[in-house]
């Protein structure tokens, strides 16, 4: 994903890409790497502390896309809006916008379904569940109160009523596709977005950092910034 939002704001014409980092060079970030306007970081978690030092030293814009984080690391993010502007999704895809929004509407119209959330990338991808999926879940559960299962195996028993379960499936060169199926008594609904290439990731990421860049120091959402 970095090295195609790297190529995509290089063709835009209106970027010029200072620099890219991965694991052999990221500590030049912390001292010797030049103030720039945007930093967008889709790299691991393991980066934060590097991205978060950089942010705090130039004040440069950061679009975030690294999922994996736990809560402790999400405000760290967060807290980057008091110098600087400040966006992190876990899926910068507008069909994947528009599917959250489908979520919380069909979770308030069902409340008592069974819910089963499944997701599939490519076999390389590091994190388990997706962050998208996690993003679903918060849409069926805002409060986060209800158990989550991560799979299931043995004599589990009978599903409870109040139980969210969370499936991720790796293999092959998967883009992405999540399903969140929803189930009552003799029917099923199942709601499901499938990515055929990451270039709608890209191009969601790029938009959200033309917007932001003309937004004060703030958290921001990537509804707010490319729905309100």
């Amino acid at each position: 994903m970095g090295t195609l939002i790297g190529h995509a704001l290089s063709a835009d014409g209106g970027f010029e890409v200072m620099g890219t980092y991965d694991i052999d060079n990221i500590d030049e970030l912390d001292e010797n790497a030049s103030a720039a306007d945007l930093v967008v970081d889709f790299s691991n978690k393991a980066a934060l502390s590097h991205v978060v030092a950089y942010v705090q030293r130039t004040h440069a814009t950061l679009v975030s896309g690294t999922t994996g984080y736990d809560a402790g690391e999400q405000e760290q993010i967060r807290a980057l809006g008091a110098v600087a502007p400040v966006i992190w999704s876990g899926n910068y895809s507008l069909g994947i916008a528009a599917l959250r929004h489908a979520t919380l509407l069909v979770s308030d119209a069902l409340g008592g379904w069974d819910v089963e959330i499944v997701e599939t990338h490519h076999n390389q991808k590091a994190d388990a569940p997706s962050g998208t999926a996690e993003m679903l879940r918060a849409c069926v559960d805002p409060t986060g109160e209800v158990p989550v299962a991560y799979g299931r195996q043995g004599m589990v028993g009978a599903r409870p009523q109040r139980e969210i379960g969370m499936h991720a499936l790796r293999g092959g060169t998967v883009a992405g596709l999540h399903e969140v199926h929803f189930f009552g008594q003799d029917e099923e609904l199942c709601l499901t977005h499938r990515a055929t290439s990451r270039q709608i990731f890209v191009n969601g990421a790029v938009a959200a950092a033309k917007r932001l860049l003309q937004r004060e120091p703030g958290f921001y959402t990537f509804d707010e910034l490319m729905f309100e």
